[in-house]
């Protein structure tokens, strides 16, 4: 249990169905070692590296569709031939004074409340235009998916959410209705927010990239993995497909 905790770095309902024992057996034999939680560790390399908090206000609606999380995590790109990861932070001090900078990704990302279902791209900004459009294709890979109605679009209070008439149109086209979160409270948004960080951990940062084209390649095939095969805890350990069959 514990070399698969330390080579896989999953938790204990991961751990717990893959061995066949129940994961609270998994969680104190994991607490008696004194594993750090996950979420204090670096995804690649298991370090300890800080604490979180997480909240106790849990929400769930009652079908597919009915909510919908929208949001954008930036990601720095990884340069030609690796970045830090590959080569240690020493390799990149270079870098750090080069007049072209690297910039960053944009991945776009919605989540479906109840199902956990999620899409996400990878876009060169978080325009509203670009928001709007992404929402739209968003929209089709649910609705291949057996969502086919969305009633809400729930985001932050970024400009490009709430100022964006692009993004408006493209809300009443899917004849949803736009919600906000309270300013400065992201927990609110939180299934996407808890996706982003899955989202870094699994895929940006669960392997070394030499290339960004590499890393980018690699999102569609986590995703589908992500949506039919990943068990997630929050759904009784089934992958997010299941509450759509």
């Amino acid at each position: 249990m514990l070399e698969l905790r330390r080579n896989e770095r999953h938790g204990q309902d991961w751990i717990g169905p893959e061995i066949g024992i129940p994961a609270r057996t998994v969680s104190a034999i994991l607490r008696r070692h004194r594993v750090p939680y996950l979420r204090e560790c670096d995804p690649l390399t298991g370090e300890i590296i800080r604490a979180s908090k997480t909240t106790a206000v849990r929400y769930e609606h009652d079908h597919p569709g009915s909510l919908v999380h929208m949001d954008v995590k930036k990601v720095g790109r990884i340069p030609d031939g690796g970045g830090w990861r590959a080569h240690g932070r020493a390799a990149t001090v270079e870098t750090k004074h080069k007049k072209v900078k690297i910039g960053f990704d944009y991945v776009h990302s919605l989540v479906d409340d109840h199902s956990r279902l999620a899409y996400s791209e990878i876009l060169p900004d978080e325009r509203g235009a670009t928001c709007a459009a992404f929402l739209l294709r968003a929209a089709e890979y649910f609705a291949a998916r057996g969502i086919t109605r969305i009633e809400r679009v729930m985001t932050d209070n970024h400009f490009s959410y709430k100022r964006s008439a692009d993004v408006a149109v493209a809300t009443a086209a899917l004849h949803a209705r736009q919600v906000f979160i309270r300013p400065h409270c992201p927990w609110q948004n939180g299934k996407v927010e808890r996706f982003n960080r899955t989202l870094q951990v699994e895929w940006a940062y669960r392997q070394v990239f030499f290339t960004n084209d590499e890393r980018t390649a690699a999102l569609a095939p986590w995703l589908e993995f992500y949506n039919t095969c990943r068990r997630h805890s929050a759904i009784g350990g089934l992958p997010p497909i299941s509450r759509l069959s």
